[in-house]
């Protein structure tokens, strides 16, 4: 095997593996259920309990590419924002739209503070947010006086807890009572859409030059996909079809991909988490890029404040607390490098998901919360030592345990 193939095959695994682990719990803990893990309604509460963290995760990842940096006043911001949309729409009675604009302007503000402080005079991110996170959190105490806010309109609360109303009506389809058929053609739209981007992306890499994926691995990775995709729009066709909230999360993961994908400025992240000095010297702003990556993790952390306390229909004073734990977890899990420099927006999905899975299928058998924390635990140090393991490579380990014959002086 040639070198770029072994390398191929390492990119492969990491990329696939958690992948697979997410299909393995999801098999394992439908058994364990009896089947409710998957049910229609448990879909939709799937996607109504882990949105928050899917959308933090979004904005943690630009962070951590930067060089293994963290934001640890995400949850405080998420709280603080909750509490401004509660005293803005409940207690101002101010305009649920005007409210909303006014809470993501408030988020990038945070954010263009933090990132001041961590890019242009050299604090360490960790120090910086955590300094963050006590702020914020006694901000929000002070808006909020210790008390909850409740409840919001229904036009707010339809930000995320509502559905897409469907204009085509039931219909029945192998013998289940389909509610929401327009839900099953989105799912089919975007399997197809799917598969299309990753064939004229295979021709362009090619026509380019560039090393492409094998045609029988991009096959069944396109079957794979699509067939998940169509099987989770067909169970929640069956209950009441597209959350509000799911539309939110489509458009930050397509938007995010293509900007750390396609664009120059996503390619910079990952040069500098590569390797600061050398992106530097190879003209790439790196100042203005941590600036960007702390504004823009406030910004997604004001969406995600925004759809706590939608879903919540109240802005509480401990709403947030250890939500930046899920985030970092959830991006270290689906293959980000805890030195930076490595990791994908649909890694982090996939690391958010098998925490979202994790959660709900111990909920559903009554496991305790403590014991949740145990198993969440582990699954993160295993998903950080995966990525240590490879980047040190296996094939190095004997040589720690081979016996020192080099002669003493």
């Amino acid at each position: 095997m040639t070198t770029i193939k072994k390398r191929a095959a390492k990119l492969d695994l990491k990329q696939y593996g958690m992948m697979m682990a997410l299909v393995a719990i999801i098999v394992l803990f439908s058994i364990l259920t009896g089947g409710k893990l998957i049910k229609p309604m448990n879909i939709s509460n799937l996607i109504f309990q882990n949105s928050y963290v899917i959308i933090l995760a979004i904005g943690m990842l630009l962070c951590i590419l930067t060089g293994g940096n963290i934001d640890l006043a995400c949850g405080s911001v998420v709280g603080l924002i909750g509490a401004c949309a509660g005293t803005f729409i409940i207690e101002m009675g101010m305009n649920v739209y005007l409210a909303i604009l006014l809470c993501l302007l408030i988020g990038i503000g945070i954010g263009m503070w933090q990132g001041f402080w961590i890019a242009y005079v050299g604090i360490p991110p960790f120090i910086c947010t955590l300094s963050g996170m006590l702020v914020f959190r006694g901000i929000t105490l002070l808006i909020l006086r210790g008390m909850t806010l409740a409840p919001f309109p229904a036009a707010y609360q339809q930000l995320s807890t509502g559905f897409i109303p469907d204009f085509i009506g039931e219909m029945t389809l192998f013998g289940q009572t389909i509610k929401s058929p327009l839900c099953l053609i989105v799912g089919i739209l975007i399997a197809v859409g799917f598969c299309a981007s990753q064939i004229l992306g295979n021709m362009s890499k090619k026509k380019k030059g560039y090393e492409t994926q094998p045609m029988l691995l991009m096959l069944v990775k396109m079957i794979a996909v699509s067939a998940v995709v169509i099987w989770v729009f067909y169970l929640l066709s069956r209950y009441r079809g597209i959350p509000t909230v799911l539309i939110i999360l489509g458009i930050l993961l397509v938007v995010y991909s293509f900007f750390t994908q396609k664009t120059v400025r996503g390619r910079h992240l990952y040069a500098i988490g590569g390797n600061m000095k050398a992106a530097q010297l190879s003209g790439v702003k790196t100042k203005q890029m941590m600036f960007f990556a702390y504004t823009n993790m406030s910004f997604i952390a004001a969406i995600a404040g925004l759809v706590f306390a939608a879903r919540l229909n109240s802005a509480a004073p401990t709403a947030g607390q250890s939500f930046e734990m899920d985030a970092i977890a959830s991006c270290f899990i689906g293959g980000a490098s805890a030195y930076g420099g490595t990791g994908t927006i649909s890694g982090a999905l996939i690391g958010a998901l098998i925490m979202g899975v994790l959660n709900n299928g111990m909920s559903l058998l009554g496991l305790s919360s403590n014991l949740q924390q145990v198993v969440k635990g582990l699954v993160l140090l295993a998903a950080v030592a995966f990525d240590v393991i490879s980047k040190n490579n296996l094939i190095q380990l004997p040589k720690l345990f081979k016996k020192n014959t080099t002669p003493s002086l």
